[in-house]
């Protein structure tokens, strides 16, 4: 292996670490169950409307 082979092993694990740390910030937390629970009623609402029309 020459030393040119293998070079940007740690370079490019550095981004990741910026990401990972970025994402520890003031964002707005929603729970992913929360998420789905807004999609069904939102969905069924669509249906609901649908419907009645």
């Amino acid at each position: 292996m020459s030393s040119g082979e293998n070079s940007g092993g740690l370079m490019s694990s550095a981004g990741l670490v910026r990401y990972f740390d970025a994402e520890d910030s003031n964002a707005i937390r929603i729970d992913p169950r929360t998420v789905v629970a807004i999609g069904i009623v939102f969905g069924a609402l669509v249906f609901v409307l649908a419907a009645s029309f």
